[in-house]
């Protein structure tokens, strides 16, 4: 029986997520390489981030507050935007982004290298490619994709409440009062906790799917694609499984 090539891949992204883990776990944390990958994550990531944000607070907020205006609900207004934030757009949203602008760069680095042998030559040198490659990408996402998160949820509430404020005339201190009664303890947590398992599940994805490229040149464009769907998928999965545990009743 042959098994479908994204099984395998998938497969194989996971042992060298879980080698991966274990090096970090002893320590071994990639060095100067890391410092880099953590400025491409972060710092690299930061301006599409805040630009998404401010126009999924503002377009979301548009939405919601028209809709309330109607039924003369506007005090529900900051409430609603911080629930449907924390809870869902700000993690899914930054791992999408994640995923365009990070993904992308490690699946099509790792199958570069892979490809042009440099893989084999990093082997020859009796230097372990997960931990030298894989483990200062893994321990960037998943340090920076919180981060990110909690970026995004910041900017897109400031933006939300500039919105309902400057469209709907709807006092600041009532959206922000909104905000403090409709959000429980344990969301902003629960965001931070998805955004730390789908930063986790995009390195090892997009470096197994690097990683595990065959071939030429032409075949790095279709890794770096198949690892984008890939993730996207996963996430998306994972998604529905992570908000039933955090938030379910």
């Amino acid at each position: 029986m042959s098994w479908p090539r994204w099984l395998v891949r998938f497969g194989a992204s996971l042992m060298i997520g879980g080698q991966a883990v274990s090096a970090i776990a002893r320590g071994r944390l990639g060095g100067a390489d890391l410092m880099q990958e953590l400025l491409e994550a972060g710092p690299g990531s930061i301006l599409i981030v805040v630009l998404t944000a401010l126009a999924a607070g503002t377009v979301f907020n548009i939405q919601v507050a028209a809709e309330l205006s109607k039924q003369g609900a506007n005090a529900a207004i900051g409430g609603l935007l911080a629930l449907g934030l924390s809870r869902e757009i700000a993690p899914i949203l930054t791992a999408t982004l994640l995923t365009g602008k990070v993904a992308t760069a490690y699946a099509a680095q790792l199958g570069t290298m892979k490809v042009t042998e440099q893989i084999d030559a990093i082997t020859m040198l009796r230097t372990d490619p997960v931990e030298y490659l894989v483990v200062p990408r893994v321990l960037a996402m998943v340090v920076m994709a919180p981060v990110q998160c909690l970026l995004f949820f910041v900017v897109a509430m400031w933006s939300g409440q500039t919105s309902s404020t400057l469209l709907y005339q709807l006092p600041p201190s009532v959206f922000w009062t909104s905000v403090r009664t409709w959000m429980v303890p344990s969301d902003l947590p629960g965001m931070l906790t998805k955004a730390v398992v789908f930063g986790l599940l995009i390195a090892i994805l997009a470096c197994g799917w690097g990683l595990t490229t065959k071939g030429g040149a032409k075949e790095v464009g279709s890794s770096t694609t198949g690892a984008v769907v890939m993730i996207l998928v996963s996430v998306s999965l994972v998604d529905v499984i992570l908000t039933q545990l955090l938030f379910g009743t």
